[in-house]
């Protein structure tokens, strides 16, 4: 990686302005074109290919898609932990207070996470260390980012505990992660990523392995502090129900490009593309009698090794034309905040309106 200074700042300076580091109007982070390869002997997998969105103060993006589709790898490219062989940042910029992480040093890009961006993995037993404390594993980023003493990392440590609703903090800093239920691991690891006030909260399926009542309360929990504390949170899930109640926009992912965006509103209500179609329709409904039968999305995602010609949707689309073959559509707006690629979105909607009456 090149230089750490961009614009007379780096990385891991406070921005000015607002409460964020971000302007009024501009965004707090900017992905643009980024694209994350993997070399293997049988070739390369293009895991994120070309993805491109931002991320406004206190906003919640809601990043869904199957598993296979980039999702994940995007979240990981942000924080540049792409391990490397055999996985590889070749293109792209996030351009986080007016740096573009992808060219600062290792250094400093190690006082940006954790610190700036912070990320919750999907599973804690396996991210959390099972022989060290809770207690050290909260100090320690405490200490290394915010200078404070060990009384004053315990201190706030015992605060933070209380503040994700984990009963009696005191003595639970004293105990090892697997003296914890899997919802008591996740607070922790949500304690840990607020804990050095994080401008951004990557939530990387966070609440998959958890059962239905632990996933409510850990995304409420998430959606609560983001509003306390201001902080702005991508949510990273398979199911588009999870983010429904949360989003303030989606970004549709499939075979590592985005295929539609916009406003929650505009997702839900008008989706323009075929996937999306297919993953609202693959959601029970409250409103929908329990006898009707869900429509799953024929097929399986492509090898992102060997992906076909134009579209990679289109194998599993039933509206593909003969154009999709050929070329792979791009983003094109369909509305004032809504975007698709699709070239027969106007159909897909028909269709859909047809369906409905």
């Amino acid at each position: 990686m090149t230089s750490g200074k961009t614009n007379g700042k780096t990385a891991g300076q406070k921005g000015s302005g607002t409460s964020n580091g971000a302007s009024n109007n501009g965004p707090l982070l900017q992905i643009k074109d980024l694209q994350t390869y993997f070399y293997s002997p049988g070739g390369v997998v293009k895991a994120v290919d070309g993805v491109s969105f931002d991320l406004r103060e206190s906003e919640t993006l809601g990043l869904v898609g199957e598993s296979g589709c980039g999702k994940s790898v995007t979240a990981l490219s942000i924080m540049r932990l792409i391990p490397d062989p055999p996985g590889r940042i070749v293109g792209g910029q996030v351009i986080f207070n007016g740096v573009d992480l992808l060219q600062v040093s290792d250094a400093e890009m190690r006082k940006v996470r954790g610190s700036e961006i912070a990320m919750i993995f999907q599973e804690p037993m396996t991210s959390l260390n099972p022989v060290l404390t809770i207690e050290r594993q909260l100090t320690e980023p405490l200490e290394l980012h915010m200078s404070m003493t060990r009384r004053q990392a315990n201190a706030r440590a015992s605060e933070l505990l209380e503040i994700v609703g984990i009963p009696d903090p005191e003595s639970r800093l004293r105990g090892y992660p697997h003296q914890m239920s899997g919802g008591q691991r996740q607070r922790v690891m949500i304690a840990m990523a607020l804990s050095c006030n994080p401008k951004i909260l990557i939530a990387d399926e966070a609440t998959t392995a958890l059962d239905v009542t632990i996933q409510a309360q850990i995304l409420e929990l998430m959606k609560d502090l983001t509003v306390r504390f201001g902080t702005s949170l991508i949510i990273i899930t398979h199911n588009l129900g999870v983010v429904a109640r949360y989003a303030n926009r989606v970004n549709v992912m499939y075979a590592g490009k985005i295929r539609e965006a916009g406003d929650a509103e505009d997702i839900y209500g008008t989706p323009k593309h075929p996937y999306t179609v297919g993953l609202l329709q693959s959601v029970p409904r409250l409103d929908v009698a329990t006898t009707a039968r869900l429509a799953p999305i024929r097929g399986e995602i492509p090898s992102l090794m060997n992906l076909p010609a134009g579209c990679a949707f289109r194998d599993r689309c039933d509206w593909a034309v003969e154009r999709c073959a050929v070329d792979d559509p791009p983003l094109l707006d369909v509305g004032k905040t809504h975007t698709s690629a699709c070239w027969e979105h106007a159909r897909v909607e028909l269709k859909k309106r047809v369906a409905a009456q």
